[in-house]
């Protein structure tokens, strides 16, 4: 239970940096052209806190003829708002097309502001979210951050990696012409390409300090396409040089025969049926080859020794039915020869956070583009459930880590909205750009129809997102 309320306060924390950021953007934007903001929610359903701002200047208001009026009944000021439901927020503007104005407060009304305005109101929520995530990591930039050095391990046998000539010991300096600083930027490189055919072209440095590098090729065809959780270097047979990693528990499942056993995140498991546990790999073996069958260990909690008795659940899977606990592998701390820190000064951190904003933006846009095309699945969409249990896991990880979280989140909240789907920030955009070129806006009835059309588009994409979350589960 304690574990599903931080699961919920995180995807709340998260969730309402990213609207009230997106949701700014807008609201800005729109002041500056000088739109009068109604109100400025974060969420939806009953207002739990609201706090009333001061009333527009009516002497900066223009009619449409551009004469200067002053109304003789004043609009209120914007209505801030914290409601109920956090998944979500909204920006209320004045409108005709929503309600009835004055002619003289015309100069107010959102839909009678020139073209570009218009644009720029709409294109402002989106931005706001790229500029988030440039700003966040810049921060990190500055601050360093920090991952496992891509040295390899040996490739699996018959492999991909083997037969391209890949050794252990070789560290990959590149993935097709990106530099791989760490292997989770060798994993994104790999991840993108999904799909293609042909042949990733990676550099490596056949020994550490060494300056002399090799450029080998890695075949692919139509690579992982469709896949349900694509693992791009395991398919290659790329591994990761590992060292000895202690059996210390991390996340214990509630409800699993692990929780049941009595066993906690922080334990280290000593000796599982009398047999010493020197590294993890050798417990996990012994817990899939013990599956319906009662095990005694003996672990170390604190300063204090403890012998449990756990039944690893029997799980079918292709390779056959293994056992399982319910545990995850708890924090280690990797050699400093297995580490990369990437870090620069504040001046010029900012140009490692825009490659990387812009790195981000584009793979998220061809992801998607992918996944119309079939090319990957879409049960990789991911629904609440999955963004609370992530940001909940980044959050107690650190502050970097929740922090690349809400970056990432932040990009791929403003690559959703700049989809041109009625509903969306752009859809309003295409329509704007049909206005531009026709010289006349969308017709009302046809925004009504594309509306609809988004509302049910919509609601499957989230239904879809929230099946896949369940399936996780």
């Amino acid at each position: 239970m304690i574990e599903f309320m931080q699961s919920v306060l995180a995807l709340i924390v998260t969730i309402s940096i990213l609207v009230t950021v997106h949701e700014f953007g807008h609201f800005y934007v729109a002041k500056k052209c000088g739109v009068h903001v109604e109100r400025f929610s974060v969420g939806f359903g009953k207002v739990l806190f609201r706090l009333q701002g001061k009333p527009p200047n009516l002497d900066e208001a223009y009619a449409t003829d551009g004469a200067r009026t002053v109304s003789n009944e004043p609009l209120a000021g914007t209505e801030y708002c914290i409601a109920m439901i956090p998944l979500g927020g909204y920006v209320k503007m004045l409108d005709e097309r929503d309600t009835f104005v004055a002619d003289d407060l015309l100069g107010f009304a959102f839909n009678r502001k020139p073209l570009w305005q218009r644009t720029l109101i709409v294109a402002a929520g989106p931005l706001a979210n790229f500029i988030l995530a440039f700003f966040v990591y810049w921060i990190l930039f500055v601050a360093g951050v920090g991952g496992v050095a891509p040295i390899l391990g040996e490739p699996l046998p018959g492999s991909a990696a083997e037969r391209a000539g890949l050794k252990a010991g070789f560290e990959i300096l590149s993935v097709d012409d990106k530099a791989t600083v760490t292997w989770s930027e060798v994993n994104l490189g790999l991840f993108d390409r999904l799909g293609d055919t042909g042949a990733i072209k990676v550099i490596v440095r056949p020994e550490p300090g060494l300056s002399n590098v090799q450029t080998l090729s890695l075949p692919i065809a139509r690579f992982l396409a469709g896949e349900d959780e694509p693992r791009p270097a395991a398919a290659l047979g790329l591994r990761l040089m590992q060292p000895v990693i202690a059996p210390i528990l991390g996340e214990v499942s509630a409800g699993s025969p692990a929780d049941l056993g009595g066993l906690k995140a922080g334990d280290q498991v000593v000796m599982v049926d009398g047999v010493a546990m020197d590294a993890w790999s050798d417990f996990v073996s012994l817990v899939q080859a013990r599956a319906g069958q009662r095990v005694s260990l003996r672990v170390k909690r604190g300063q204090s020794d403890l012998y449990l008795e756990v039944t690893p659940a029997a799980v079918v899977t292709s390779d056959g039915t293994i056992g399982r606990i319910g545990v995850a592998l708890g924090p280690q701390q990797w050699p400093s020869s297995m580490q990369r820190l990437t870090r620069a000064p504040f001046y010029t951190a900012w140009l490692p956070a825009l490659n990387k904003t812009f790195e981000m933006t584009r793979f998220t846009f061809e992801s998607i583009g992918k996944m119309v095309q079939g090319l990957v699945s879409t049960s990789n969409l991911s629904g609440p459930i999955t963004i609370a249990k992530i940001a909940n896991q980044t959050a107690g990880n650190g502050l970097e880590s929740f922090l690349g979280f809400i970056a990432l989140v932040s990009i791929s909240l403003g690559v959703l909205n700049l989809l041109p789907i009625p509903m969306l920030d752009g859809g309003h955009l295409l329509y704007f750009l049909i206005e531009g070129v026709t010289g006349k806006p969308v017709s009302e009835q046809i925004q009504t129809w594309g509306l609809q059309i988004g509302m049910v588009f919509l609601v499957g994409i989230m239904m879809l997102a929230f099946y896949n979350d369940l399936l996780r589960l």
